[in-house]
């Protein structure tokens, strides 16, 4: 299994920035997808932005060109940088990973962490 752990809660002005981390422990040699979901109040979790250990990225349409995505595989760290904050960003945010043992593939979370845009 592996382990993740996020930082970064926050609570920011509507337009500001914030960035959000997370680090892996546990079982990383098995990490294939990193990446972040989010849950606002009353609503699934979705998607934020996910990053194969080869590049590839994907974003929520309504966070593309706003929030980037980056991860670090020698230090097992994905990062979340958002930009142009709105207050319909507000949410919880969850790190995600995909790990694959045998032919089995894992989903990981993280604890969570709130960030509230808010003026």
């Amino acid at each position: 299994q592996v382990q993740l752990v996020e930082s970064g809660v926050g609570l920011v002005q509507p337009g500001g920035s914030l960035r959000l981390s997370c680090a892996a422990s546990g079982s990383v040699f098995s990490i294939n997808v990193m990446g972040w979901y989010r849950q606002a109040p009353g609503r699934e979790r979705e998607l934020v932005a996910t990053l194969t250990t080869t590049g590839i990225t994907n974003y929520a349409n309504s966070v593309k060109g706003r929030y980037t995505i980056s991860r670090d595989n020698t230090k097992n760290t994905v990062n979340l940088q958002m930009n142009s904050l709105k207050p319909e960003d507000t949410a919880v945010y969850y790190c995600y990973c995909s790990s694959l043992i045998g032919l089995r593939t894992y989903d990981n979370w993280g604890q969570g962490t709130q960030v509230t845009v808010s003026s």
